[in-house]
């Protein structure tokens, strides 16, 4: 399947049916009165997220959806069907904007969970509203109303909690090939990736992160060189960046620091946000540097790189180190998950204290004691010295 992820679709809801204006006609009943039913609504189109999805290639060639019209009111008071909904289903992560204005609408995040993306038109009155004391034959009725119609930009932004970032062959396929069951194509020249690949790394049972691999960056990305960096933005969700480091390139005249700092620079100019993002040093391929001297290399390189945070020796290929690695990410990523969450109010009769005590109210419970604790001002000018120790019992 193709991967696609940008879109530029147009939207239209259902326009409502119009009302009816209408007289019943019956033997013997001279003046029926009105009977107009009402139209009907038109359809909303809805957008559903699909995990199973992956990609937007279903809005490249169909660009426009339109809701059905509501069906239009009818005479002896029937009101008009609605129209039926359109449902679009796209991945998870798509950022939908309106293209005239540049406002983001929403961002699909929660699977199976529909949201009206254009509203249709309410359907018209027919005249059998209008009908009152002094107007006992109202020939009034009301047009339906329109839909919303509106341009939107789709663009994908994956989820994923890790993302790999380097040049071109620094081992990145290999690295999420070997830690997670991804099946990248893997091969000795540059730009074998041209879009993502996510993988699911397990650490332990119940416990894993999503790890995201994306195409290498060279210098010059921002103006357009090689494939630019139209697919950085898959990496704004992440929580944390391994910077994937080749320190046995091919052609002796290249230099890793060089490079290093070139990637850095492109990730300034592409989003702010995304150079301020914790980012690891992961030095890929040191299986091909003598052991003798890879400490002396990985030093001389952090030197000069001036680089202070934590730094990561492995071998994506023997799979050396990749271990260690992942569980320092998968640690990074659960701390950084629990912050996010937000706080959860606690009521303080059910409060657990730093001792493992807890407190119900009055009521104190610790190890195997229960202490009846009275507060001054409650009760009959009782003291804390009349407060009374009950031994727990096996029962309690």
């Amino acid at each position: 399947m193709k991967f696609v992820d940008e879109a530029l679709i147009d939207i239209a809801a259902g326009d409502g049916g119009n009302g009816c204006a209408s007289f019943r006609h019956e033997k013997y009943k001279e003046f029926g009165g009105p009977d107009g039913g009402d139209g009907g609504r038109g359809g909303h189109v809805f957008v559903v997220g699909d995990v199973s999805l992956n990609t937007l290639v279903d809005f490249r060639f169909s660009r426009r959806f339109e809701g059905q019209r509501g069906e239009h009111g009818k005479g002896s008071d029937l009101f008009g069907a609605k129209g039926a909904d359109v449902y679009l289903k796209m991945p998870i992560g798509t950022v939908i904007t309106d293209a005239e204005t540049g406002e983001v609408i929403m961002e699909v995040l929660v699977p199976d969970e529909p949201f009206i993306l254009a509203k249709a038109g309410d359907g018209g009155f027919g005249n059998m509203h209008y009908k009152s004391s002094t107007n006992r034959a109202p020939r009034q009725k009301t047009l339906g109303y329109p839909g919303e119609r509106k341009t939107v930009r789709l663009e994908l932004k994956v989820l994923a909690d890790v993302g790999l970032l380097g040049m071109p062959n620094a081992g990145k396929s290999t690295l999420i090939a070997a830690v997670s069951n991804a099946k990248p194509k893997i091969a000795d020249y540059p730009f074998t990736t041209l879009h993502p690949n996510l993988g699911v790394v397990r650490v332990a049972p119940e416990k894993s992160f999503v790890i995201a691999d994306v195409p290498g960056l060279i210098e010059g990305a921002a103006e357009g060189a090689g494939l630019g960096h139209q697919f950085l933005r898959h990496l704004q969700r992440t929580r944390l960046l391994l910077h994937v480091i080749d320190m046995a390139p091919f052609d002796d005249g290249v230099d890793p620091v060089a490079q290093a700092k070139a990637i850095i620079a492109e990730l300034k100019k592409y989003d702010k946000a995304l150079y301020d993002k914790p980012r690891w040093v992961v030095l890929n391929k040191l299986d091909m540097v003598p052991e003798a001297d890879r400490a002396a290399l990985v030093a001389d390189f952090v030197k000069r790189l001036k680089y202070k945070g934590p730094v990561f020796e492995i071998s994506a290929l023997t799979r050396e180190g990749c271990e260690t690695l992942m569980l320092s990410v998968f640690e990074h990523v659960a701390k950084v998950a629990k912050s996010e969450q937000p706080h959860v109010a606690v009521d303080p009769r059910f409060d657990v204290a730093k001792d493992g005590s807890l407190h119900l109210g009055n009521l104190f419970l610790k190890h195997n004691e229960i202490i009846c604790a009275v507060v001054q001002g409650v009760g009959n000018s009782m003291t804390p010295e009349d407060s009374t120790t009950i031994e727990s019992s096996s029962e309690v």
